[in-house]
């Protein structure tokens, strides 16, 4: 029976020595576990943080590539406007009746005699006026104008481009900022 207690004893030491190893392994298991969670749970904090920062960069950048696009976009329509009406003004200028277009070249020469004294005056093929109507010394026709006159002095040393299209590029150079802000706020 000695053997039977020794033996009892034994298996009663080894089942509390096995109890308190798999507590022990237990409350280990139990920390690795909670740190381990904790840990995770810090890196799928600082994941989603992250990615909601992108996202957010991203929807940004998004943002202001569509809103650059935009805006090419309007200020391409608003340069197609421009051009048009720089084409419409041009091509009215150039269809005016011949009335119209005498009292316009009158008024050219006149700004053009504070420069040169007694001009010749080069105009369209188109165009039927005589150098008595303009007040120059004489006309001759040229098939590079289409509307408007160059005006030169006799010896050719100065010329005065006076042509509808070169006068509405100077005034259009000058004044399409003003254009623009007025058109398009």
């Amino acid at each position: 029976m000695a053997l039977d207690n020794v033996t009892a004893e034994i298996r009663t030491l080894s089942d509390e020595a096995v109890r308190k190893i798999q507590a022990e392994t237990a409350e280990e298991i139990a920390r690795i576990q909670s740190e381990t969670d904790a840990k995770i749970a810090g890196l799928k904090e600082s994941e989603e943080k992250r990615l909601a920062d992108t996202i957010d960069r991203m929807d940004r950048q998004e943002i202001s590539s569509a809103e650059l696009e935009s805006k090419k976009i309007v200020l391409a329509k608003k340069k197609e406007i421009l051009f048009q009406v720089f084409d419409e003004t041009l091509a009215e200028l150039e269809g005016a009746p011949a009335d119209v277009k005498l009292e316009q070249y009158k008024s050219m020469v006149n700004y053009a005699k504070t420069v040169i004294p007694d001009p010749i005056a080069f105009m369209s093929e188109n165009d039927d006026f005589s150098a008595k109507d303009l007040g120059v010394k004489k006309v001759e026709k040229d098939s590079r104008i289409v509307a408007g006159l160059i005006l030169q002095s006799e010896d050719g040393q100065i010329e005065i481009d006076m042509q509808y299209s070169a006068l509405l590029r100077m005034v259009w150079d000058r004044g399409i900022k003003n254009v623009s802000d007025i058109l398009f706020g």
